[in-house]
């Protein structure tokens, strides 16, 4: 028998933020299942830079890539157009 959820069916994206905003996701941790995402650019990489690192900066750029489920040059990429919107 299946158990009702605990999380709310709602209205509009207004409605869930409000529940969020006051709810903790660690409460409802029983009723998640994990999901693999993947990421796509919007637009072609059109040309490459190579950038030398000490070895166990590499390995760590590596392990926080790998633990979002990103290859390491996308988070890197990802992290450089974040960085530029805000200079």
């Amino acid at each position: 028998m299946k158990t009702k959820s605990k999380i709310p069916v709602f209205k509009n994206y207004q409605e869930e933020a409000k529940f969020w905003d006051t709810h903790s996701i660690t409460d409802f941790m029983d009723e998640l299942k994990p999901i693999k995402i993947t990421f796509k650019l919007k637009s072609p990489k059109e040309d490459s830079v190579v950038i030398r690192l000490q070895k166990p900066l590499k390995r760590r750029l590596e392990e926080v890539a790998a633990n979002q489920g990103l290859s390491m040059s996308t988070m890197i990429r990802m992290w450089m157009i974040d960085r530029l919107r805000t200079i």
